[in-house]
């Protein structure tokens, strides 16, 4: 005997007329990707190297007085060295999890409105970025205060535009990780591209003014980062189109439109 329902059950399923189901929250989401990006042991080693570079660097205008110059904005540019290196490639290792894993097909089964996802990744590397801007500063302060406490003079030279910039520099680095994960969607190929790209612009601004003050972001960041906004306001925002937003835009484009095996 064959009993057919004419009415769903009184909790419905996915087809039941009348039903809303809104899918993964969005906050579990944030926790998923919170967990790929710091509880793996790729991550857990880099944000350790990234912690301990940026407590080391912190030594060296400590030990090099006479060399390096005892200002707030010179300590800050130490800590800001070690965050910009290493933790774009945690941003990286976030954004091309899925693909290099090949887990995309469980993800995306599980969440098919694709941008939600990579808006989760953003957000997780927003957050680590200002975790890091923070820790950065912690360590710098620190660093000022033994300089300070050893009795030499210090240039207190630290201002709004400065934080600003410090925090911002440390932000864009992490997203011009973000974009190349986005884009090339590929680990070991955006981590290359993240430093073979500045470097060959590093070279080709040293032949030309022009590639130099306006698509050469070692030298726009920097301007970034010690707080000299005015006059170099346009070069920044060009190079952060040219790092940030074109290749970002490229990479939603792609992470929508690719085919899931």
């Amino acid at each position: 005997m064959t009993l057919i329902l004419t009415h769903p059950a009184p909790n419905g399923g996915p087809d039941a007329p009348g039903v809303d189901f809104p899918g993964i929250p969005f906050s579990r989401l944030l926790r998923v990707e919170w967990g790929k990006a710091t509880d793996t042991r790729a991550a857990r080693w880099l944000l350790a190297v990234v912690g301990a570079s940026t407590v080391g660097l912190m030594v060296a205008p400590l030990l090099a007085p006479s060399s390096i110059d005892q200002t707030y904005t010179s300590y800050l540019g130490f800590a800001s060295t070690a965050l910009s290196i290493l933790l774009p490639v945690v941003a990286i290792l976030t954004l091309t999890s899925e693909w290099s894993q090949r887990t995309s097909l469980t993800t995306f089964t599980q969440e098919p409105r694709r941008l939600r996802v990579v808006n989760a990744k953003m957000t997780v590397s927003l957050v680590m970025g200002g975790v890091a801007a923070v820790f950065g500063g912690l360590v710098t302060a620190v660093g000022l205060g033994v300089a300070a406490a050893s009795g030499r003079a210090l240039d207190a030279d630290l201002n709004a535009g400065v934080v600003v910039g410090f925090v911002l520099f440390v932000l864009l680095n992490v997203f011009m990780g973000v974009a190349l994960g986005a884009l090339i969607h590929n680990s070991a190929a955006a981590i290359v591209a993240s430093f073979v790209l500045p470097t060959a612009f590093v070279a080709l601004g040293q032949a030309s003014t022009l590639v130099g003050e306006w698509f050469d972001p070692s030298t726009t960041l920097e301007w970034l980062l010690n707080g000299e906004w005015s006059g170099h306001t346009p070069q920044i925002l060009v190079s952060v189109l040219l790092w940030v937003a074109v290749p970002l835009a490229f990479g939603l484009v792609r992470t929508v439109r690719r085919e899931v095996k």
